[in-house]
């Protein structure tokens, strides 16, 4: 049981950053493009609840975070998730800009 519950967290933690990173950004910071801070916070009070009732399995999640498949897996969501992120705020510029110019006369 314990087992597969660290599984779970580990694949919770396949989004999650360095866990000193996490406590450092904020989730309602304005103009934020990186749309992975919520799992990142998410995955740090999970570390910090399994890491309380156990450390060796915290130990194990925090080693599982930084193996070179989920840093690589992270970085490109990030980057890809960025892109989508830009594109998604030029897409609102020329919402925005159609409806002063065509529908409001500006």
């Amino acid at each position: 049981m314990l087992q597969s519950r660290a599984l779970v967290i580990a694949l919770i933690l396949l989004l999650s950053t360095t866990l000193p990173e996490v406590h450092s950004k904020s989730i309602f910071e304005k103009d934020r493009r990186d749309w992975l801070v919520i799992p990142d916070a998410i995955a740090a009070y999970i570390y910090e609840a399994v890491n309380k009732m156990s450390p060796k399995v915290g130990q194990f999640l925090a080693d599982a975070a930084q193996t070179p498949a989920v840093v690589v897996t992270r970085n490109f969501l990030i980057r890809e998730t960025t892109k989508l992120s830009i594109l998604a705020e030029q897409l609102m510029e020329k919402i925005k800009n159609l409806w002063y110019t065509k529908v409001l006369g500006y």
